[in-house]
């Protein structure tokens, strides 16, 4: 996985001072790591909108004012609700070797067959938690579906082996569905009304019987 440079600032944690670091472009953040005091910083708003819509996962190496720089990975972000700005991160550290959980982006390749018919893709899961040691995460999951049917879904469980390769552990219910081969949107809807007038039949056939 690539590292990036994140340039931060130390801040002093109160409301009133992460109400002015945004206005001012900045986001409030945390960084901590087990056994260690937590840290409060700011990030530059772009840099971070940046590096949270890049296509892939990043390991981030934290700048500090005084030329000092440390390792870390983004362990979760918050937007707000009405704008979508980012309102706050938190970032951990971590040791060289340490098994680490993240979110990772997935990616899908290959045609399915379930497409040449005429289906759509459905991505469902966009990003799956992965377990590992940094040097083996990837930056993004790549998934073969050119074996996906028509209205087949492939699920936790399904992934095949030699998308992690025995690399990184993914983590989460072995049924949790990632993408389905769904068929078009015309396609469904002329057979939902199919099936509604059919039942309509059937009601006035049973309504006369009456």
């Amino acid at each position: 996985m690539e590292s990036i440079v994140l340039n931060v600032e130390p801040r002093v944690c109160n409301k009133k001072e992460a109400k002015k670091l945004r206005n001012e472009g900045k986001v409030p953040a945390v960084v901590y790591h087990k056994g260690e005091e937590t840290l409060h910083i700011c990030v530059n708003e772009l840099s971070l909108d940046k590096l949270v819509h890049s296509s892939g996962s990043h390991l981030i190496d934290l700048t500090f004012p005084d030329g000092e720089s440390k390792r870390s990975f983004l362990k979760d972000i918050q937007f707000d609700q009405v704008t979508d700005r980012i309102i706050h991160a938190d970032f951990q550290f971590f040791s060289a070797g340490e098994v680490l959980e993240m979110d990772i982006p997935t990616s899908f390749t290959g045609e399915a067959i379930g497409v040449v018919a005429g289906g759509n893709v459905q991505v469902i899961q966009h990003s799956l938690k992965v377990k590992g040691v940094p040097s083996n995460i990837p930056q993004q999951i790549t998934i073969d579906i050119s074996s996906l049917e028509l209205g087949q879904t492939m699920h936790i469980g399904e992934i095949p082996a030699e998308t992690y390769e025995g690399k990184f552990e993914i983590v989460g219910d072995p049924e949790t569905s990632i993408v389905s081969i769904v068929a078009p949107k015309k396609e469904v809807e002329e057979v939902e009304a199919v099936e509604e007038e059919g039942a309509e039949e059937v009601a006035t056939e049973d309504e006369e019987e009456e």
